[in-house]
């Protein structure tokens, strides 16, 4: 077996691919930023309004560039739309997407004035999981990557030196211990599973070996004659299609955690002896009883860490695994790039103050924990990088943003590079401000004739409250309205928004997810309800970035609904009329008749939710054996599954996909989810079947 060390890293150069070229404020603002990065600028910042292609800009400064590239968005949806966007704008290159895997999350944490331990509990997105294997992996092979990220990249990731150690390499005709083969497998935190081909497992049948990598969708499979490797093969781990035969393989390890036993036996070590000092200091303080739990907690995880090589919650306990001292930043994503990366920091705005709070949230939650014997204080080192280590880390940095924050005014002087012709001629919208009273009945008008043009709308309320009211109203108004908040999970999101582009309803009604850098060139009506209500969520900046939905649509338009106007109003119609009036006088003077925006309806989804592809697969494998117009009760679908024929088992998957999706459209997440948890361990019993040849 080969090592790491012994790899050659893929070198392939940036390239775009697309039908346009730069175009409007376009081509000169590449020009620019990249003239100021390469004669070492720290800082730059593009001040780009809405709907001039900063997406683009930035693929067409990562071709100019040629390094690794870091893109930072404040949260998931948005960075799924950069990813998808800039997939298609670099096809042969790594365009990658790292947030957070969990669907639902609750830390660990205790209440002391109730007594109450919450023990953590969450549910991982196995395909987002996947996706982060995925960026780690293209990190450390290759150099044409754009990692697109939320905050998650600032959050404990295990060492990028202990997962290249954990890599391991075939060449065909080198002679391997197969038995050997198999416990390096086991301690990269691979399962061995002869008959599910899930990720993160690997199988034996006689002379050869199959591995399901965590990062990739395809599996790896290993001819031996003897000890010699005499074949290498990527093929799909479902039909067992050969892609491709190989003469080099690696293999990463199953999890970021992963460590060798000198690294695990070091490990174990710190923590008995943190244990004893930690065990000493709370008797000592007559805390027996957070004594005895800490003792009982901790010398359960060593145990299990002995045993199997991990434990649950075992990122506690990366101070020991990765040697650090106390008080040193954990290891994260930004330790897999190179130093030369370039970081871009989308809506910079909201971007930059989140990456500064996530320490001192982590922090108040797990000293509770550690005053209360739950977790040792090394715990506390499981935890996002402080705002100086974050820069300590970072090189030069691109800030985009229709409304740059105070910060990155400071860093740049004010010296901005400005992006405000956008390519199709497109204006910013015309701003209407009407009187509250009647504003519904007002609002009701209006979208009746963008839904008669069909065109979309996008409401915007102060509250989650006002947001479910006002779409109960306008569904009894026989309007096609949907709402979104932040209770909505990822995927879900993603889905509204794509679902609002392609006329399955008509009205989107949220609350501040509807500011930054949502691309709907379909809107063509932005209505803000309470607009004179001064506070965050109509500031000045927020106002100019919700005035920007608008901005993607040839008649687009904005109402605001106010009855006085305040300072935030007047100082966001200011800029909004300067720009208008900059776009109009550039059209004129180039003879440019403003087009509509013609944007392919795609999105992460496209990348991530394969489960329709995956059932149509499943069913095609099966045979056409469907039983149509039969309702399965909720929770039965289950029941005798195992005695079912394929046939009936692939029928009954069909159905329970149906009223999945029907769930969701009539917004009942929670039947929703039950039935893709059936859907999910009825899929698994139907490739057994397949792969048992039944």
């Amino acid at each position: 077996m080969r090592s790491a060390a012994e790899m050659t890293r893929q070198v392939a150069p940036f390239e775009v691919v697309s039908e346009y070229v730069p175009a409007g404020d376009q081509p000169a603002a590449i020009a620019e930023i990249t003239r100021r990065i390469r004669d070492g600028a720290q800082d730059v910042v593009l001040m780009g309004a809405t709907g001039t292609g900063k997406t683009a800009t930035t693929a067409w400064i990562a071709e100019q560039l040629q390094r690794p590239m870091l893109v930072l968005l404040p949260n998931k949806t948005l960075a799924a739309q950069f990813a998808n966007e800039l997939r298609e704008l670099l096809p042969n290159n790594a365009v990658e997407y790292f947030v957070s895997y969990y669907d639902y999350y609750q830390p660990e944490a205790y209440i002391a004035q109730s007594d109450t331990y919450i023990e953590k509990d969450s549910s991982i997105n196995e395909e987002v999981e996947r996706l982060r294997h995925s960026a780690t992996w293209s990190l450390l092979t290759r150099r044409d990557v754009v990692v697109v990220a939320t905050v998650s990249c600032i959050y404990g990731l295990g060492s990028a030196q202990e997962y290249l150690n954990r890599m391991i390499g075939f060449r065909v005709g080198e002679e391997v211990d197969r038995d050997e083969l198999l416990r390096t497998l086991v301690q990269a935190q691979y399962v061995r599973n002869d008959v599910a081909s899930t990720r993160g497992t690997f199988r034996v049948k006689g002379d050869t070996v199959e591995i399901f990598p965590v990062y990739q969708e395809m599996a790896v499979r290993i001819e031996f004659f003897g000890d010699e490797i005499e074949r290498l093969m990527t093929l799909h781990p479902l039909t067992g299609e050969v892609l491709s035969d190989d003469q080099e393989l690696y293999v990463g390890a199953a999890t970021h955690y992963a460590a060798g036993q000198d690294v695990m036996a070091r490990a174990i070590e710190g923590i008995k002896a943190e244990l004893e000092q930690r065990l000493a200091v709370l008797e000592r303080e007559g805390k027996l009883l957070e004594a005895q739990r800490l003792r009982m907690r901790t010398t359960y995880d060593i145990e299990m860490m002995e045993q199997v090589g991990t434990c649950s919650g075992i990122e506690n306990y990366s101070l020991h695994m990765d040697g650090r001292a106390p008080g040193t930043a954990p290891n994260c994503l930004l330790d897999y790039f190179p130093d030369d990366f370039v970081l871009v920091v989308d809506e910079s705005h909201v971007t930059i103050p989140q990456i500064g709070a996530m320490y001192e949230g982590d922090m108040s939650r797990k000293r509770s924990l550690v005053e209360h014997g739950f977790r040792l204080p090394s715990a506390m080192d499981n935890r996002p990088l402080k705002w100086p280590e974050f820069l300590e880390r970072i090189g030069q940095t691109i800030y985009l943003s229709a409304t740059p924050g105070d910060y990155e005014r400071e860093k740049v002087g004010g010296d901005f590079v400005e992006q405000i012709i956008r390519p199709t001629g497109l204006v910013d919208p015309e701003v209407i401000v009407k009187p509250t009273k009647g504003q519904i009945d007002d609002l009701i008008g209006e979208i009746r004739t963008r839904v008669e043009r069909n065109e979309r709308v996008l409401v915007t309320t102060l509250t989650k409250k006002m947001s479910e009211d006002l779409t109960d109203y306008l569904l009894e108004a026989g309007i096609r309205t949907r709402y979104l908040h932040s209770e909505v999970d990822t995927l879900r999101r993603v889905e509204l928004l794509r679902e609002l582009r392609l006329g399955e309803y008509d009205v989107l009604v949220g609350i501040n997810l509807l500011r930054e850098g949502l691309d709907l060139p379909e809107v063509s009506l932005v209505a803000i309800l309470d607009a004179d209500k001064e506070g965050f969520l109509r500031s000045n900046r927020s106002l100019i970035q919700t005035i920007g939905r608008a901005a993607r649509n040839v008649s687009g338009q904005v109402i605001m609904y106010a009855d006085t106007i305040t300072d935030s109003m007047e100082s966001a119609i200011e800029e909004t009329n300067r720009r208008r009036e900059k776009q109009m006088a550039y059209n004129a003077e180039h003879g440019i008749d403003p087009q509509p925006l013609r944007k392919k309806i795609g999105d992460i989804t496209d990348m991530l939710a394969r489960e329709d592809a995956d059932t149509k697969n499943l069913l095609a494998a099966t045979g056409d054996h469907r039983r149509k117009g039969v309702a399965v009760p909720l929770g039965q679908a289950g029941d005798g599954a195992s005695e079912m024929p394929s046939g009936e088992l692939a029928s009954l998957i069909d159905q329970l996909n149906e009223q999945m999706h029907q769930a969701a459209e009539e917004l009942q997440f929670e039947v929703a989810a039950r039935l893709r948890d059936e859907i999910s361990d009825l899929k698994k019993e139907l490739r057994g079947m397949l792969e048992a040849g039944a």
